[in-house]
C-alpha cells in the first residue's frame, strides 16, 4: 500500500565476508537524514582506522519524487561497490537505511567482478541479518469542536480506531489525532457530516 514501507528499526549486528584474504565488514543502520549518514561514517572510520575502503549506499524516503539515494565506491573501481550495495537495498525493498561495507585489503586483487560479488554478498548478509519491519505512515490533524458535539466526535474516533495524540481542550474542544494516510480522505468525509467540527492538518 502507498502508506507502508519496509525499513530496519535498529543497527544490524556486524557481519564479516572474506575473499582471498580481503575482509569485508558490513553494517546496516536506520537513518532519517544525510546528517545521520555523515555521523555514522565518521564513527566507523574511527573504529576501523586502518581500513582501506568505506563503501556505502543509502536510501531515504519511500514515495517518488521524495526518494533520495546515494552510492559511494570510496576508491574502488567505478560501480564495483556502491551500486552492488544499493542493488540489495532495492532487492529487499527497504528504505531509510544505510549500508556500509568496510574493506581491509588482503594483498590479492579481486578484480571488478570479484569486488562486485564481495560487496553484493556483504550487503545481502547485512540485510539477511537485519530485523526488517513494516512502517505505516500517519498524518496528524487538529480537531476543533464544541462540547455539545463531544459524544458524536468520540463515537467517530472510536468506530474508526483513531488515536488521540493530545487533548488541548479549553473553552473549545481541541484534539490532536493521528490518521493513517490511506484513511485520511475517508475520515475527512466522516467529519464533514458533523458540520460544526473543523479538521485541520497539523503543521509541523
Amino acid at each position: 500500500m502507498l502508506d507502508e514501507f519496509k525499513t530496519i528499526k535498529k543497527q544490524t549486528s556486524e557481519i564479516l565476508f572474506k575473499d582471498r584474504n580481503s575482509k569485508f565488514f558490513g553494517y546496516g543502520y536506520p537513518v532519517n537524514s544525510e546528517d545521520d549518514v555523515k555521523s555514522i561514517l565518521e564513527q566507523l572510520k574511527k573504529q576501523h582506522y586502518s581500513a582501506g575502503h568505506f563503501c556505502y549506499a543509502y536510501q531515504l524516503g519511500y514515495l517518488e519524487p521524495n526518494i533520495a539515494f546515494r552510492t559511494n565506491d570510496d576508491g574502488e573501481p567505478n560501480n564495483s561497490a556502491g551500486l552492488p550495495i544499493y542493488g540489495q537495498i532495492t532487492s529487499f525493498e527497504v528504505t531509510d537505511i544505510l549500508i556500509v561495507i568496510v574493506r581491509y585489503f588482503g594483498g590479492t586483487k579481486l578484480g571488478v567482478g570479484g569486488l562486485i560479488n564481495a560487496y553484493k554478498t556483504s550487503a545481502q548478509m547485512v540485510l539477511e541479518n537485519s530485523k526488517i519491519i513494516t512502517e505505516i505512515v500517519y498524518e496528524n490533524f487538529l480537531l476543533f469542536f464544541s462540547y455539545e458535539d463531544m459524544n458524536d466526535v468520540m463515537r467517530v474516533l472510536k468506530d474508526n480506531d483513531i488515536n488521540i495524540v493530545k487533548n488541548e481542550s479549553g473553552l473549545e474542544c481541541k484534539l490532536e489525532i493521528s490518521i493513517r494516510l490511506c484513511e485520511v480522505e475517508r475520515m475527512k468525509e466522516a467529519f464533514k457530516e458533523l458540520y460544526r467540527v473543523k479538521l485541520k492538518l497539523k503543521v509541523i
